[in-house]
C-alpha cells in the first residue's frame, strides 16, 4: 500500500474520531432532540412551528418567565377585596354534537378528539383560575357553548361552595360560542337580563352572524344597582382593518343601550367587560364608546377604560406571535370612579406561572388548550382580567 493510501486512511480515521467526539458531546443534536429535552409546554409549541403533531401534558410546569421578556407582570391577589373579572375561556365545549352548531370537532370522534377526560381537564383548569383570583363576586365569560358547560363549571368541587349562578342565552354564532355571566347569589340579585342580537346591515357584511351581547341588571350587595354588559366582538379574521366595520357596528349597539341607561339615570353604575378583539386605542373602543383613561375624570366623559393604563405600559391579555395586546377590557361609567359608593380600580391581569408557558420563539404566552389540531391541555389563549371594588 502506497503512502497516499495510508494517508487517506489516516485522515478518514481522524475525521471519524472527531465526528464521534462532537456527536457524543451533543454538538450535532437534532432539533427534534432539542424539543424533546424542553418542558412539554415549550416542546409542544416548538413542534407546532415544525409542523409536527404532538400532545402536551396538562400537568407539566411551564418554563419560567425570562427577566428580559416583554411582559413581566405579577399583581398579588387580595383575597378579601371584592372583584369583577372577565375570562375568555377558549372554546369551553361539552363532548356532545349539538345540531345546528359547528361543534363536531369537539366530540370524542371529532378531529380534536375532545374526550370526557379532556373536557374535565378544561373544567379543572378554569376552576383553578377562578380559585386563583380568590373567587370574583362577578365573572364574565366568553366562548362557552351552552348551559350544560356552565352547570358543570359551577358544580366543580373548587367552585361549588361559592354558590355561583349564571345568566346565559343561546346566540346564533356559527361556532356555537356564547357569552355568560356568573355571580355569587348571596352578593348579586338579578332583576333583569336580555340578549342583544346583532343584525349586520348588508353594506357591512352578508351571511354573517356573531355572538349576542349579554345585558344583566341587578342589585349588588343590596345597596347599588349595576348594569352589566358581557361582550365578545367579531374577530380580526381577514385582517384588523377589513374586519373593523363589524366591531364598530357592534360598538354602536352597545353605545345605544348605554346612552339609554344614562339618559334615565346619569349616575348609573355600568360595567362593560369582554373580549373586544380591539385595543383601547382602536376606533370601536376609543371613538364609538369614547372610553377614556380613568386617570382623567371629567364631566363630559361618561365611560372610562380601566384597562387603558396597563395598555399604555405594554401589558396585555393576549399574545399573537410575540406581540401582547389588551384585547380583553373592563370599562366602567363615571359613577364607579367618583361617587361615594363602590369605587373601581384599574384593570389587573391575572398572570400566574401555571397558566402561561415560555415559547422559544415568541417568549411568554398564555398556556392554551389547542393550537390547530394539536392538544396542549392548557387553560386558554387569553389571560383573565379583573378590577377591584372598594
Amino acid at each position: 500500500m502506497d503512502k497516499k493510501a495510508y494517508l487517506s486512511i489516516a485522515i478518514a480515521a481522524l475525521v471519524g474520531l472527531t465526528l464521534f467526539l462532537l456527536y457524543s458531546n451533543g454538538y450535532f443534536t437534532k432539533k427534534q432532540d432539542i424539543v424533546a429535552s424542553q418542558t412539554p409546554e415549550a416542546a409542544g409549541k416548538e413542534r407546532e412551528s415544525m409542523a409536527i403533531s404532538t400532545k402536551r401534558s396538562a400537568e407539566a410546569a411551564p418554563e419560567p418567565m425570562a427577566e428580559t421578556e416583554q411582559q413581566i407582570y405579577d399583581e398579588p391577589i387580595k383575597p378579601d377585596v371584592q372583584k369583577v373579572a372577565f375570562y375568555n375561556v377558549e372554546n369551553l365545549f361539552d363532548t356532545v354534537d349539538e345540531p345546528g352548531k359547528d361543534d363536531e370537532g369537539f366530540t370524542p370522534k371529532g378531529v380534536l378528539n375532545w374526550t370526557k377526560a379532556r373536557y374535565q381537564t378544561k373544567l379543572d383548569n378554569i376552576s383553578k383560575v377562578v380559585r386563583g383570583m380568590a373567587f370574583p363576586e362577578l365573572l364574565g365569560l366568553c366562548e362557552v357553548e351552552n348551559k350544560t358547560v356552565l352547570k358543570d363549571l359551577i358544580k366543580h368541587p373548587d367552585l361549588s361552595k361559592e354558590k355561583y349562578r349564571f345568566v346565559h342565552y343561546e346566540s346564533p354564532d356559527k361556532r356555537g360560542i356564547d357569552c355568560a355571566f356568573l355571580y355569587k347569589k348571596d352578593i348579586f340579585k338579578v332583576e333583569d337580563s336580555e340578549y342583544i342580537r346583532i343584525n349586520f346591515p348588508k353594506k357591512i357584511v352578508t351571511d354573517y352572524t356573531t355572538r349576542d351581547l349579554l345585558y344583566v341588571k341587578g342589585q349588588y350587595m343590596g345597596k347599588e344597582l349595576f348594569h352589566i354588559f358581557v361582550v365578545h366582538w367579531p374577530s380580526r379574521r381577514g385582517g384588523p382593518e377589513a374586519s373593523e366595520p363589524k366591531r364598530i357596528y357592534v360598538a354602536q349597539q352597545v353605545k345605544k343601550k348605554i346612552d339609554t341607561l344614562l339618559k334615565k339615570d346619569p349616575n348609573a353604575n355600568i360595567i362593560v367587560m369582554g373580549d373586544f378583539n380591539d385595543t383601547p386605542a382602536n376606533k370601536s373602543v376609543a371613538d364609538i364608546l369614547k372610553a377614556q383613561s380613568p386617570d382623567r375624570i371629567n364631566a363630559q366623559t361618561a365611560l372610562y377604560n380601566c384597562s387603558l393604563p396597563l395598555f399604555k405600559k405594554g401589558i396585555g391579555s393576549h399574545n399573537y406571535k410575540g406581540e401582547w395586546n389588551m384585547l380583553d377590557q373592563i370599562i366602567v361609567s363615571k359613577s364607579l370612579l367618583d361617587n361615594d359608593g363602590l369605587k373601581a380600580s384599574y384593570t389587573k391581569v391575572y398572570q400566574k406561572k401555571e397558566i402561561t408557558f415560555y415559547h422559544p420563539k415568541y417568549g411568554l404566552m398564555p398556556n392554551r388548550t389547542y393550537s390547530g389540531p394539536n392538544y396542549y391541555g392548557g387553560f386558554s389563549d387569553h389571560l383573565p382580567i379583573y378590577i377591584e371594588l372598594d
